[in-house]
């Protein structure tokens, strides 16, 4: 079993809420929004535009951390343009600590993984740093269910997902060929579509229901606490 980190098992989205408005609170920033949604929405904008040059290899893992401030912050009209490095990177540790603070794995995380534990090996793929994936779960309380070695990131790995061949350098750290195992993510495109275009088992984890068509061989979950029954089906 290969597993997504981000808003799979652990809640990313919680804690980046959570993070960026105590951030802006604490700056006294959040008066320049009309409401708090909308301070969310436009660090999600930056964040998914920076993330992605970082998934690219346009940018490294850092930098597009530096850049994600940057680039909020000259959208509330701050001249940007000669912040340095330190600067950026100090307005993002202030962020970092209220997300981190904020860290929580999804309730279903644990006891799924728990029960899988005794009968199946557990992996990562992610678009992530390792050292930053690592972290969080370890936080979470999650990491003793994966073997160092069984954690594979973008950062460290090359490429990103959807490319095959994340998913099958996860499948070679279990020691398995990609028919054997079975991937579980939260974004149709990346992780579904993703793992069945290299071999794998997809599962589809639509926490919020959406109903949305999938194609052929696209599992769905609602709730990673389903997948101990579909792994038997």
């Amino acid at each position: 079993m290969l597993f997504d980190v981000d808003d799979t098992l652990f809640d990313y989205t919680g804690s980046e809420r959570a993070g960026i408005l105590a951030h802006l609170h604490r700056l006294d920033l959040l008066r320049r929004f009309p409401d708090p949604e909308a301070a969310t929405a436009l660090w999600r904008e930056v964040m998914e535009e920076q993330y992605a040059r970082f998934l690219a290899g346009e940018l490294t893992f850092t930098a597009q951390q530096h850049e994600r401030t940057r680039h909020f912050l000259a959208r509330l009209g701050e001249d940007t343009t000669a912040m340095p490095d330190e600067a950026a990177a100090a307005w993002f540790a202030g962020y970092t600590a209220h997300r981190d603070a904020a860290r929580a794995a999804f309730p279903d995380a644990a006891p799924t993984l728990a029960a899988l534990a005794p009968t199946h090996r557990l992996g990562i793929v992610s678009n992530s740093s390792t050292g930053h994936q690592r972290d969080k779960l370890h936080a979470t309380g999650l990491l003793h269910h994966f073997a160092d070695t069984a954690l594979v990131c973008s950062d460290e790995h090359g490429e990103a997902k959807p490319a095959p061949g994340i998913f099958r350098a996860g499948c070679a750290r279990l020691g398995l060929p990609p028919h054997q195992v079975a991937y579980v993510g939260d974004k149709y495109d990346l992780d579904a579509l993703g793992a069945r275009a290299a071999g794998l088992h997809p599962f589809w984890l639509d926490r919020a229901a959406t109903t949305a068509a999938v194609e052929d061989g696209i599992h769905v979950l609602h709730s990673l606490a389903d997948l101990p029954a579909a792994l038997r089906t």
